[in-house]
């Protein structure tokens, strides 16, 4: 029997470094907002069966009728408002499906992540059904150096041991919703991930899995073009 799996895609956030007035996770990339990218993906997936967006919360009707609507994503049940912060989003998603008394897996990704390849959302799944959590992400390519507040070199890791996190980042269903219940009782101020809020409320440690270096996160104008760059050589 098939197990429940729903996407979450976090697209609230308002890319201030980006410097345009339209939020990244809506700015045209291909004749398409960046965000129905992603979406797309997790709607071709016969392994997704639905889809939750995380907008801001003025919106949410423009999601649900431009970009919902428009581009007949069926799979995506419900636009949703998102919070200040990553995690915040995170949880209003996640309460949802809870109060649905849904039980399976869930995938979290990035809205301005529009790469994501069908054989990296099984594969994530499968890791995920496995270890009971999963980050998709990339061995680093670059030297990484530690420094202290006065930017002096305090350390030089063995790369080999480094990777570079992306989205999705997959979890039991119930083991996240246990978790963050704990985490939004404490400080969340320095949480960047899902994965790291696992493993410090459960003690379970996630999974790596290869995802790609062209499911990068449109942040600066250059990540746009270079996004741009990987749509006319690659069909995504």
């Amino acid at each position: 029997m098939k197990e429940y799996c729903a996407a979450v895609v976090l697209a609230a956030g308002q890319g201030k470094r980006m410097g345009t007035k339209t939020a990244k996770q809506f700015l045209q990339l291909g004749g398409l907002p960046v965000a129905a990218h992603c979406l797309m993906a997790f709607q071709r997936s016969k392994r997704i069966d639905e889809i939750i967006l995380a907008v801001p919360e003025e919106q949410t009707a423009f999601a649900q009728k431009e970009i919902v609507g428009k581009y007949g994503l069926d799979k995506v049940t419900a636009v949703i408002s998102g919070g200040k912060e990553r995690y915040e989003s995170v949880w209003n998603a996640l309460r949802l499906l809870e109060e649905r008394g849904q039980d399976g897996y869930v995938f979290i990704h990035d809205g301005a992540r529009p790469f994501i390849a069908q054989d990296v959302i099984e594969h994530a799944f499968l890791a995920a059904k496995e270890a009971g959590a999963c980050v998709v992400g990339m061995p680093v390519k670059d030297t990484i150096k530690v420094v202290d507040a006065s930017r002096c070199i305090t350390d030089s890791p063995d790369r080999s041991f480094l990777w570079q996190a992306q989205t999705p980042q997959v979890f039991r269903l119930q083991l996240i919703l246990e978790a963050f219940h704990k985490q939004m009782e404490e400080d969340c101020s320095r949480i960047t991930d899902d994965a790291m809020v696992v493993q410090r409320q459960m003690g379970v440690r996630a999974r790596m899995v290869e995802g790609g270096y062209e499911n990068i996160k449109i942040t600066t104008p250059e990540d746009l073009a270079a996004a741009e760059a990987f749509l006319k050589r690659t069909p995504f």
